[in-house]
């Protein structure tokens, strides 16, 4: 009898069980409500730091952009309204909630100069950066006591 031996991969199956014990813990901790982070990016450009966020299916009076402390955020709701009652969903992914990201605006940023827009599902914020006045270079000596 001929035999074929079969390399033993101890770790094959661990990535299905843990997407299996993800998407059990999901369910239990969460009831299937994910937390919504959008993802962003934040680029210098032209004289500005430039914020991106993806918010795809969001309407403008949807999203709010604060400015507090040199601290910007982007806050947003989204309420899906046509959901039919009558169908029995075996999965439903597209959701409805609410995020906030928050990131740190460089000292000096004149606020009222701040604008935002929005275009194919991507909210732009446009931020001036605050005039540099020349690099100062301070030299200290120690002095011993």
């Amino acid at each position: 009898m001929a035999g074929t031996l079969t390399r033993w991969e101890p770790f094959a199956e661990l990535g299905d069980l843990r997407t299996r014990f993800d998407r059990m813990f999901d369910e239990w901790l969460d009831r299937g409500e994910r937390a919504w982070t959008p993802p962003i990016d934040v680029v210098r450009e032209d004289g500005h730091v430039v914020v991106r966020a993806d918010l795809p299916g969001m309407r403008p009076d949807e999203v709010k952009i604060e400015v507090e402390d040199d601290i910007l955020t982007v806050i947003g709701e989204h309420t899906e309204s046509a959901e039919t009652k009558e169908r029995d969903y075996v999965r439903r992914e597209r959701r409805h909630g609410a995020f906030r990201r928050s990131l740190a605006l460089p000292a000096g940023v004149d606020t009222a100069k701040i604008e935002a827009t929005t275009h194919d599902g991507v909210v732009e914020v446009r931020i001036p950066l605050p005039e540099r006045s020349g690099k100062e270079t301070v030299t200290i000596t120690p002095t011993t006591a």
